[in-house]
């Protein structure tokens, strides 16, 4: 029988950001208050968390078992990011890895941080997201105070898509690599890879190992050393 793992580890990511956001909405606090500042990134790193849940997805390492089921907690953690559709982000995750660190890879793009950055986010956003979003947005207004819609809603999505890429495109991939994946891992440091993007700061056993899920990159990480 094969592991329900990885669904495990979805649940608990998908569920501790609607947890979060259901009290955060709900929590009074000034802008003076530090803990304000807290919240927003503990809700910017479950945000990231949707984003590389999906992404385990498009691997088929959610639910390996069952890859209807594997695709639909792909399609729910994407929408909960920001109505993103699976689909059009699976194929060009696979195009990724396909033609890294070429003119067809859609992640890579030559330039400072934030031409890429730029150039990252047009690849994936459209505008009827951001029609969406704000028609959304403007409906929330009417139960919810805008101050938490923005702190605790608008700016840790933003600041997580500054997390994916800076940890999980923009370091490993920029430069030249003398190996067959184009990329490079961050040193070993297991607390700070978890911290700063799911342990994607070990990057080359991302693309070594597609098929190993997020909460297990660091034992490829671990392995590579005793090679």
């Amino acid at each position: 029988m094969k592991s329900a793992t990885g669904i495990y580890m979805a649940f608990i990511i998908i569920f501790l950001w609607l947890g979060c956001i259901v009290l955060f909405m709900s929590t009074h606090l000034s802008f003076s208050n530090p803990l304000i500042y807290l919240l927003t990134l503990i809700q910017m790193h479950l945000y990231t968390g949707l984003f590389i849940t999906a992404h385990d997805a498009m691997h088929g390492t959610v639910a390996p078992h069952n890859q209807k089921l594997n695709s639909l907690i792909g399609q729910v953690s994407t929408a909960l990011y920001a109505l993103f559709p699976f689909g059009n982000l699976n194929t060009k995750h696979h195009k990724h890895h396909q033609f890294v660190h070429t003119k067809e890879d859609p992640d890579y793009h030559q330039g400072n941080f934030f031409i890429w950055y730029f150039s990252f986010i047009k690849q994936y956003i459209t505008w009827w997201q951001i029609v969406a979003m704000a028609i959304i947005y403007n409906v929330l207004k009417i139960w919810i105070i805008e101050q938490n819609l923005l702190m605790f809603w608008v700016i840790p999505s933003l600041l997580s898509t500054l997390q994916l890429f800076y940890f999980g495109t923009y370091l490993p991939h920029k430069g030249e690599h003398q190996n067959k994946h184009q990329s490079k891992s961050q040193s070993k440091n297991h607390i700070w890879a978890f911290f700063s993007c799911y342990f994607f700061g070990y990057h080359y056993e991302h693309h070594d190992s597609p098929v190993t899920p997020w909460w297990k990159l660091w034992q490829q990480k671990e392995k590579n050393l005793e090679i």
